[in-house]
């Protein structure tokens, strides 16, 4: 953001407004830390805020200071065209294209609110009138806390939102240990800890609420699922809709499960594919100078960051096995590139 631009931001702030905020499908930590935290500044600037998410997501993030207040547009569609119909500024969320949100982006692409793009995904699309925009920045949370740094309200982090914050830098550096972590990161952490985040709450909040029946599904997806390709330095798992419904299936029990594939020895690509409503979805994880964003974006209409993305197929699960490790050998080179 430039000087202007934040200078309007804040005319535009300094009086009451209807505001929506809304982020991408399938929410995750990130997501919703960033949206409800930046729920729980705008209220005390005295906006009218409401939060809408285009589905639901995990229990495990519905303790965070605001949820009550959270519109899911799947479940009541009426009630979130409404919200958006009637906003001053809508302010969009980690995710820089309307693909991204579904049905919303509709209702978004065709409202006369102002809309605020705070996002650090690759290639954004141009639908947003701003932007405070850094693919460098760990997380979506990051830019909520410079947010309110250039508008000059660092004195108004208060608990609740550096819960949400916290919760989203937490989950979107994988606990502090990918490469987005930066210095600047853990200054930011530590004046969360300062307005009152409650870490080793909220690691157990996000950590150590597992059910029986997530770990056995991850259990049997590290046992049996598994496919280790050494030539193309590639390693992922599959799960198909009737495994999920076997292991009691909540949202949010395969988060991080990729994660578990790319940590072999010797892989630096590594893929999860799940099936849900007769659609593939896929996430990407790579090690080094492997872009699974351009290769998410070329190959199964998806996109994120060149270390972490994600995708899509609805060709069926067996098809889209087929398709991914047909696609490894035009790659090969690269996966064997330190």
């Amino acid at each position: 953001m430039n000087a202007k631009q934040i200078k309007d931001t804040k005319t535009f702030l300094s009086k009451p407004k209807n505001i929506v905020i809304i982020t991408h499908w399938s929410p995750d930590g990130d997501a919703m830390g960033s949206s409800l935290g930046l729920y729980n500044y705008l209220i005390q600037l005295d906006h009218k805020v409401n939060v809408i998410t285009p589905n639901d997501y995990p229990s495990f993030l519905c303790w965070l200071p605001g949820n009550k207040k959270v519109t899911d547009f799947s479940k009541n569609p009426k009630s979130g065209k409404s919200l958006v119909a009637k906003a001053d500024i809508i302010f969009c969320l980690d995710f820089n294209s309307l693909k991204r949100i579904d049905l919303l982006g509709n209702e978004v692409a065709t409202s006369t609110a102002i809309k605020f793009m705070i996002d650090h995904h690759q290639q954004p699309d141009d639908f947003a009138n701003f932007m405070l925009h850094n693919v460098q920045a760990c997380s979506t949370c990051e830019l909520v806390f410079e947010f309110m740094q250039l508008m000059g309200h660092k004195k108004m982090m208060n608990k609740h939102i550096a819960n949400c914050l916290y919760t989203g830098i937490m989950t979107d550096t994988g606990s502090f240990r990918f490469p987005s972590t930066t210095a600047k990161t853990h200054y930011i952490i530590a004046s969360l800890i300062e307005a009152g985040a409650e870490n080793a709450e909220i690691h157990n909040r996000i950590y150590d609420g597992n059910t029986e029946g997530k770990i056995k599904l991850l259990g049997f997806s590290l046992s049996e699922k598994l496919v280790v390709m050494k030539e193309f330095k590639t390693a992922y798992f599959y799960l198909t809709e009737s495994e999920l419904l076997k292991y009691n299936y909540q949202k949010g029990d395969t988060e991080g499960v990729v994660n578990y594939a790319l940590s072999i020895e010797g892989i630096r690509f590594a893929a999860f594919l799940v099936e849900r409503d007769g659609i593939v979805k896929m996430s990407f994880r790579s090690k080094g100078s492997f872009d699974v964003n351009q290769f998410a974006r070329n190959h199964f209409g998806g996109g994120g960051h060149k270390n972490a993305a994600g995708g899509m197929s609805e060709s069926g699960m067996k098809k889209t096995i087929q398709k991914f490790e047909s696609l490894l050998p035009e790659y090969k080179t690269q996966l064997n590139r330190k």
